[in-house]
């Protein structure tokens, strides 16, 4: 079979791993654009020219583990730590709601200062300051009861990046006692817990090969997202995996529409990430079969102490030049943000 009848029957039933592998190893430019054309039309299909806006709260850059890819690492003693106080965040959601964010999202390292009793006071403040917005946490891996916690207190979603479906890939990208068994356990865990779940990966990682991306879909096939986060490894200065190279623009956009053909109604955002190694990166991304941005509401005196990779975008915007400069780029290539809290289809 050829690559473009292998993204034909994608969309119609699963890829056997050696399918994905050859696809992943021996696509071209122009398959990579079928795959495109094909992802769009299935992204209108359900969406329509609707690209969902969530409001991202950086508020704390302190972190227990070492990973090797990330400025954040606990042993990275250049990284600039700070901790955002319950008031700090509840401004950046005012701010957000004012501008007409309906979803906020908590991103953070795994800070033990932010004990569970601490986060449910934060969530519950927010969700009852703002009961038509819907609250996505990204603070990495706790335990069940903290997540059952979380969940009872009103978060609605919780990312967190697997980051490799492959035992001994996540062993090149993570030191011990990190493990991919208890990563992907954390997943189920928050799914059976009736949270609106999200996984992802960075696009060429070191040690990454189509074999690692093809257990990648095949994870993400099985444990039925409703988001999917994705983005081209960067890296960072002063982390073990400063002289590696960044992943592609046309390796991630590739993927982003191979996963929307697979996951058509999932929730798939042009990150960060992708708008930094590429000044249209996010356009790039949406027109790929992305349809979630996440503009940054941190207060920008810390923007650049959240460093996990390096030569991030957007931080010296002010919130409301940020959201107004997407606005634009978004309807620049036909599509338009829109203000409600964008769930996934139910």
């Amino acid at each position: 079979m050829h690559c473009k009848e292998w993204i034909d029957k994608l969309e119609v039933q699963p890829l056997e791993r050696a399918e994905y592998i050859r696809l992943l190893s021996d696509y071209t430019e122009e398959d990579r654009l079928y795959a495109q054309e094909k992802a769009r039309k299935i992204g209108d299909r359900y969406f329509g020219k609707q690209i969902f806006v969530r409001g991202l709260i950086e508020f704390t850059s302190y972190c227990k583990n070492d990973c090797y890819y990330c400025g954040l690492r606990r042993s990275n003693p250049k990284a600039e730590r700070y901790r955002l106080t319950e008031e700090e965040i509840l401004d950046c959601c005012r701010e957000g709601y004012a501008l007409g964010f309906r979803t906020f999202v908590l991103q953070g390292g795994e800070d033990a200062y932010f004990t569970r009793e601490r986060m449910v006071h934060i969530i519950r403040q927010i969700k009852g300051a703002y009961p038509d917005c819907a609250l996505t946490l990204s603070i990495g891996e706790r335990c069940q009861a903290d997540y059952a916690a979380f969940r009872q207190a009103g978060a609605d979603r919780y990312l967190l990046r697997h980051e490799t479906a492959d035992p001994a890939h996540y062993r090149v990208l993570h030191p011990e006692p990190l493990s991919l068994e208890h990563r992907i356990e954390c997943l189920e865990t928050l799914k059976e817990l009736g949270f609106q779940t999200g996984c992802g990966f960075m696009v060429g990682s070191p040690g990454q090969t189509p074999e690692t991306l093809a257990e990648d879909l095949l994870f993400i096939r099985r444990l039925q997202p409703q988001m999917v986060g994705i983005g081209p490894f960067i890296p960072h200065g002063d982390t073990p995996f400063h002289n590696q190279p960044q992943g592609t623009l046309e390796l991630t956009l590739f993927l982003l529409s191979l996963i929307r053909i697979q996951q058509k109604q999932v929730l798939l955002p042009a990150t960060t990430a992708l708008g930094t190694i590429d000044p249209r990166g996010r356009e790039l991304g949406i027109l790929a079969g992305a349809n979630v941005v996440m503009p940054n509401l941190s207060p920008v005196a810390v923007r650049k102490k959240y460093s996990l990779y390096d030569n991030k975008i957007c931080t010296g915007e002010e919130s409301a030049q940020c959201r107004s400069c997407l606005q634009k780029r978004m309807e620049s290539i036909g599509y338009t943000l829109v203000t409600n809290r964008g769930d996934y289809p139910a």
